[in-house]
């Protein structure tokens, strides 16, 4: 198990302070309860988002630089760790592209001396995500030995959303054979979930898009995107969709009701932060990882089940 992970910077970007804060709640919840050290990156800025990488990607570049730029040369740290999966992914990019474009390099050097901070440079840090947070720091023995009560064999499918794995060369550190994550097949949530007592389902569409990019420009589509992922789910038996992105997680909650709205399509699969789910079986309460802050009506189900 990696030590260094133990304690980390934690970024935990513009969604998880608004539709996602359960998210963030659950996640620091699970840390303390892990004995896991988060240390939020100060005065940190949005990574660029979608809006920003559309219209100027060199610009999206810098703003994620300037986050590790802080977490490495004003807070003195290895790691940084954010939960969301466009803030990993943006900040995964940024680092691929200073290594490998002296372009980009050149403005995050002339925009980090405008606004007065030092350049953040290729390889100073290493961003990593919540999932390899947990997996790496304690590992499946290490939740094994913590939970109590357990998710008691709750069948849940595991959905990763598409940033987490695409493109493969900005995550140099996976596909690395036996014990790494995979880009085609993940397996990190359900390693983790599975240590936990869940039962997680042969579920097809794990990296399947949920249509978060366009759920602003073109609703129809991305509620079609989500209700192929929520149908993929009961078939295989799900319970629960457990999701690491919030940005996925607010997809999948608000479509699953306008899926029923405008299409007449309901289906009753809950869906829940995995974060949230690992803080009940580690014996949490559902207000401390923040179930009621979900859209998903998940707290009757999982009292039910004996898990909240």
């Amino acid at each position: 198990m990696e030590q260094k992970y133990k304690k980390v910077a934690y970024y935990p970007g513009c969604a998880l302070e608004g539709t996602g804060h359960s998210y963030n709640r659950s996640t620091k919840e699970v840390g303390k309860a892990l004995g896991l050290d988060l240390v939020e990156v100060e005065n940190w800025n949005c990574c660029g988002a979608m809006e920003v990488k559309n219209i100027d990607p060199k610009i999206q570049t810098y703003l994620s630089s300037r986050v590790m730029s802080i977490a490495a040369n004003e807070m003195g740290f290895d790691t940084v760790m954010a939960p969301c999966n466009g803030c990993y992914h943006n900040l995964k990019k940024a680092e691929y592209d200073l290594g490998q474009d002296a372009e980009t390099a050149e403005v995050v050097e002339r925009l980090s001396t405008k606004a007065g901070h030092e350049t953040y440079k290729a390889g100073q840090i290493e961003t990593i995500h919540a999932l390899d947070w947990i997996k790496d720091s304690l590992g499946e023995e290490g939740i094994r030995q913590r939970v109590k009560g357990g998710l008691k064999g709750l069948k849940v499918a595991n959905y990763y959303g598409c940033m987490y794995t695409r493109p493969r060369h900005i995550f140099p550190e996976k596909d690395k054979g036996p014990g790494s994550e995979s880009t085609l097949k993940p397996h990190y949530m359900d390693d983790l979930l599975a240590a936990a007592g869940a039962e997680n389902v042969d579920f097809p569409l794990k990296t399947a898009c949920c249509g978060g990019a366009h759920t602003l420009s073109d609703s129809d589509t991305s509620t079609r995107l989500v209700l192929n992922i929520l149908r993929a789910a009961e078939a295989s038996g799900a319970e629960v969709i457990a999701t690491e992105c919030p940005t996925c997680h607010s997809g999948l909650e608000m479509h699953q009701i306008r899926a029923e709205k405008k299409l007449g399509e309901k289906t009753g699969v809950k869906i829940v932060y995995f974060t949230q789910l690992l803080g009940l079986a580690l014996g949490l309460g559902a207000r401390q990882v923040g179930i009621h802050e979900n859209v998903s009506d998940s707290l009757g189900f999982l009292k039910q089940k004996g898990i909240a």
